[in-house]
């Protein structure tokens, strides 16, 4: 077989990767569920017509088809495409089994996406994400908007990552303000806006007027909203200065207010109000979150959502929600990819049993499953090869200690290989110090 192709954008880690990758998860998984979410998993394919409902998204859904598909194309259920995101297939698991659901649900989940975007530093095809949402039925209360940077917040912080500080926003500051300056087409603008970062106030100045019909007028107050930004509730009095008027931007600054000022009460400078922030997807309807990693802000945003009022719906009864999303994968490829993530060893092993002779391989796996009943992670020594090459065989895989099995009723001895300190030891009873018991992430 000749030697494969890399296809970029499908990213596949290291061992010692992947194992910062299932500590990072197992830190994340933890903090939901002490907010008291639950765990939930959807199939990777959703229909094309669901998929492609809300958002700018056709350029990024993957079609499923066989290779033997009709040549005229997906039909019915042939007509599917791997989900881009976990919200748009959660909404249709909510409309599915909302009646065993109780409401208000709260779940978290941790699965993988697929988005047809051009791979860069810290973008994927194939990459982690990590959601919570809450959804109820008819009505959801605002103050589990101010909820969701707590959450995020404390998951992060339990992460040995720079620090982090989530820009807040709400859509309906944006479009409220939009209308009361009578602009005709506020999602148009919402999108615009969305664009700031990567072309420039002067580049969405003209999209406005070619998408959002805005005057040169309404384009200068448009951008001098999105340049508001503090990191208490100081921007509400930026917003009133601007003299605009209209009931749908007053209820977004109140909520706002109430979301900035919560996440200070539990932790000082996590979150600051940003008015450019305004997400690309069309559902969002309320609050609007982004995320960035002090020292790696260039890259954008790491964890990212918003409340939504309209994504799931049954007849006359609708299932508000609000969401926000880790991309786990893209966190840590801007991190390895900068150096500043290791771990202290290759492999899980912490003792790896030697053996003295083949014959007495079976007095080795005895000893092993001792440990192991005891939670040591251990492995045998592959060989009987002499001491000191098992013992450069363990130094290899970075495992801290090597067992020596006593023969003819001679103690046990356990190695500690990198000071060279060595003792008796039976295997039911030894435990190793517990900064060596697992590999230490840092």
């Amino acid at each position: 077989m000749s030697k494969p192709t890399p296809i970029s954008g499908f990213p596949e880690w290291t061992p010692a990767q992947r194992m910062i990758e299932q500590y990072v998860l197992d830190r994340i998984r933890d903090t939901f569920e002490l907010y008291g979410f639950a765990p939930l998993e959807t199939r990777a394919v959703e229909p094309l017509d669901q998929l492609l409902r809300k958002g700018e998204t056709s350029k990024e859904v993957y079609l499923i088809r066989r290779l033997q598909a009709d040549a005229d194309g997906p039909a019915g259920d042939d007509a599917l495409g791997l989900h881009f995101d976990l919200t748009v297939p959660f909404a249709r698991y909510v409309l599915e089994n909302a009646g065993r659901l109780q409401f208000p649900f709260r779940r978290y989940q941790i699965q993988k996406v697929w988005r047809g975007e051009r791979p860069q530093e810290g973008r994927y095809r194939e990459f982690l994400q990590a959601d919570i949402d809450i959804v109820d039925r008819d009505t959801l209360a605002a103050h589990h908007e101010a909820e969701m940077p707590l959450v995020i917040g404390d998951a992060l912080r339990s992460l040995p990552i720079p620090p982090v500080r989530i820009q807040v926003n709400n859509r309906k500051i944006c479009e409220g303000f939009y209308r009361g300056i009578g602009v005709t087409d506020p999602e148009a603008a919402l999108r615009a806006v969305d664009k700031l970062d990567k072309i420039g106030p002067a580049k969405v100045a003209e999209l406005l007027a070619q998408t959002a019909g805005a005057s040169e007028t309404q384009a200068k107050a448009v951008l001098s909203l999105a340049e508001i930004s503090a990191p208490d509730a100081s921007f509400a009095d930026a917003v009133r200065a601007l003299g605009v008027s209209d009931p749908m931007l007053d209820e977004g600054v109140e909520e706002l207010v109430r979301v900035v000022e919560t996440a200070a009460a539990h932790s000082p400078g996590l979150c600051v109000a940003d008015l450019r922030i305004a997400r690309g997807l069309d559902y969002y309807t309320g609050t609007v979150y982004e995320t960035q990693m002090v020292g790696y802000e260039r890259f954008g945003s790491i964890c990212s959502g918003g409340r939504y009022d309209n994504l799931a719906s049954a007849g006359a009864t609708r299932f508000p929600g609000v969401g926000i999303s880790i991309g786990v994968t893209r966190l840590l490829g801007l991190l390895f990819g900068a150096g500043a993530l290791s771990v202290s060893r290759d492999v899980p092993t912490c003792v790896l049993v030697a053996v003295t002779s083949e014959e007495q391989r079976a007095a080795s796996n005895r000893v092993a499953e001792s440990l192991r009943s005891r939670g040591v992670p251990t492995e045998v020594s592959p060989s009987a090869a002499k001491f000191g090459k098992q013992i450069r065989y363990a130094e290899r895989r970075g495992i801290p200690y090597v067992w020596f099995p006593g023969l003819d009723g001679a103690a046990d001895e356990v190695k500690d290989i990198r000071s060279g300190e060595q003792a008796a030891a039976a295997a039911g009873e030894w435990t190793p110090p517990r900064a060596d018991l697992r590999p230490l992430v840092s």
